[in-house]
């Protein structure tokens, strides 16, 4: 440990995390021993009670995330545990306290090493599965929807993978904020799922193009806010479907990021908004101002049982190649979380 760091007497020195043989599939996911992370100034260590998992984490798996430089190389964006080791320039957290975090890596591991400025404590009545379960969205779906996206009360919004962990987040959030929310998924259930959570309408878009149902359910109106993590097959309809002065915020590209043959005109015509983020590579002081605005306003939500996690499936550590499969199926509704203790 770093000169200065308060840690607890009992702090391992050795530590079960995930690691792979090679770039690849599930198959190559595999329990190995390693060193317990050192703790920077500005970090707490969390002993993991459980770790969510996410679609940047089955990219990272096959090669094509690779994580940003001084992150660890282990899976892992969203933890909840206990503080057990303090750095020596952190005041806002206790050891002791119960927190879930958002991870620049490492989260797969019974410790994490997690900026501190990256915490928020355990919402009072949440499980540790839960509160795992809440970092990655709830701080995706905060700095796009209703940042960049600057959401307003009684506006309303149209996102694609309703019932994936971002979107149940957003459907969560926007609804508890006083807005409207369209979903598109891929089947009856993962609809209907939406619609139990609050969504305004549903769209299968198996059975329907999402344009025309958008038409249909807002009276040809149109939506405000646009969140797509599909990325180039739908742009121009994700355009067309935004109303005046509405905006279309990009967060993941999962059928690709080149749109050809794209008409530009409708963005001038009704004075549309295109923008988009990652999270990785932020500092910790930007993710530290998105966990303060999430204490403030969403946190109030999960602790009045307003809204709650959605846990679909957790799995023992052991079996993380089964919870990535499941994952890549796309056959979950809601968040898939390991548990550090699980048999």
């Amino acid at each position: 440990m770093n000169q200065g760091v308060k840690p607890l007497p009992s702090l391992s020195k050795l530590m079960r995390h995930v690691g792979m043989a090679q770039p690849g599939g599930p198959e190559m996911l595999r329990i190995e021993t390693g060193a317990v992370p050192e703790v920077r100034a500005d970090e707490v260590l969390i002993k993991v009670a459980a770790a969510g998992v996410n679609r940047p984490d089955v990219q990272q798996r096959k090669g094509a995330y690779p994580p940003p430089p001084g992150a660890s190389p282990i899976l892992g964006l969203e933890v909840a545990g206990e503080i057990v080791a303090l750095g020596e320039s952190v005041t806002d957290f206790s050891l002791g306290d119960a927190v879930t975090a958002l991870c620049n890596g490492g989260g797969y591991a019974e410790y994490a090493a997690v900026p501190a400025a990256q915490c928020l404590p355990v919402p009072a009545g949440l499980s540790m599965v839960e509160a795992a379960s809440l970092p990655e969205a709830a701080f995706t779906v905060w700095a796009n929807v209703f940042d960049l996206g600057r959401l307003q009360p009684g506006e309303t919004v149209l996102v694609h993978g309703g019932t994936s962990g971002i979107g149940v987040t957003t459907i969560q959030f926007c609804t508890a904020f006083g807005a409207r929310v369209f979903v598109t998924a891929g089947s009856e259930q993962k609809c209907a799922a939406a619609m139990e959570l609050g969504a305004a309408g549903a769209i299968n878009y198996t059975r329907e193009d999402f344009l025309e149902a958008i038409r249909r359910l807002t009276d040809r109106a149109g939506v405000d806010v646009v969140l797509d993590m599909v990325g180039a097959p739908y742009t121009a309809r994700n355009l067309r479907a935004l109303k005046r002065d509405g905006r279309l915020v990009e967060i993941a590209f999962m059928q690709g990021s080149v749109a050809e043959k794209l008409d530009l005109l409708p963005i001038m015509m009704k004075r549309l908004t295109v923008t988009g983020s990652t999270m990785r590579p932020r500092t910790a002081a930007e993710k530290g101002a998105i966990a303060a605005a999430l204490r403030r306003n969403a946190w109030p939500w999960y602790e009045s049982k307003r809204i709650r996690p959605v846990v679909h499936a957790r799995f023992p550590l052991a079996q993380v190649a089964e919870a990535h499969a499941l994952m890549e199926s796309s056959a979950h509704i809601g968040k898939i979380v390991l548990e550090m203790n699980a048999a």
